[in-house]
């Protein structure tokens, strides 16, 4: 893909507490390794801080939409009352992430949810999440308890004939580290699964040509390359049509 064709991908960003050299702040940041698998398919990376009222500005400008893991979303989103094991959560991120979720799955934008991202793309559609799944499948398979963030890992399956079969086959191993998960994916379609409790880790939209949330962090994994590949290749399809349409 030569470079002025490669497809621009923005990424959503984390807001945190930082700190550069001697300045302690408040930044919007994210782990190096979703821009380095955003590039190595061959995408451009663009950051997007949060900003409740930039959704369609920032779709206009971008091909392709990565929202990136993070903060557990906010119950409330989804008619419920905080569980006493939630996290720490993120309005601003939640604010600015929802709407972009809906309008890239309305206008039919190339979407990859990541973790929370999946999560969110669910809550976006009507769907609700399990707070702290250990209370729902009674082990901590999905992450390792710590103060440290260590990674687990699972088997999960693929439905046939789902965007991520045609990626990762009928099953793949995955890392694991999230205790909240799906438990109604509102209007879209589960089609991977783990094998061990049967946990929704991957949701797709039946009516989209590449929204695709998944569980695990495939950011942190070679094998997961393909997702990466496939988004950017759903960009510079979209990227392509628009430039089409532009010209006509």
């Amino acid at each position: 893909m030569s470079d002025v064709n490669r497809p621009l991908i923005g990424i959503t960003t984390y807001l945190e507490p930082t700190r550069f050299l001697v300045i302690d702040t408040v930044s919007a940041v994210l782990p190096w390794a979703y821009v380095q698998q955003v590039q190595n398919a061959g995408g451009v990376a663009v950051l997007i801080p949060p900003d409740p009222d930039s959704a369609i500005e920032v779709l206009d400008a971008v091909d392709g939409l990565v929202i990136a893991g993070g903060a557990d979303v906010e119950p409330h989103r989804y008619g419920e009352e905080p569980h006493p094991r939630l996290g720490g959560v993120n309005p601003a991120r939640d604010a600015s992430e929802l709407p972009l979720a809906r309008h890239a799955m309305r206008y039919g934008v190339p979407l990859l949810g990541i973790c929370r991202g999946m999560q969110l793309m669910a809550v976006a559609t009507g769907g609700k999440l399990y707070q702290h799944i250990p209370d729902v499948v009674g082990s901590d398979l999905h992450r390792t308890p710590g103060p440290v963030k260590r990674y687990s890992s699972h088997q999960v399956k693929f439905e046939t004939g789902s965007r991520c079969h045609d990626i990762f086959g009928s099953e793949a191993i995955v890392n694991s580290y999230h205790h909240q998960g799906v438990a109604d994916p509102g209007k879209l379609v589960p089609t991977g699964w783990c094998t061990d409790d049967q946990l929704v880790e991957a949701l797709e939209h039946p009516d989209h040509p590449f929204a695709v949330g998944v569980q695990w962090h495939p950011e942190d994994m070679e094998s997961s390359a393909p997702l990466f590949a496939a988004l950017v290749t759903a960009a510079a399809q979209a990227k392509s049509a628009r430039s089409t349409l532009v010209m006509v």
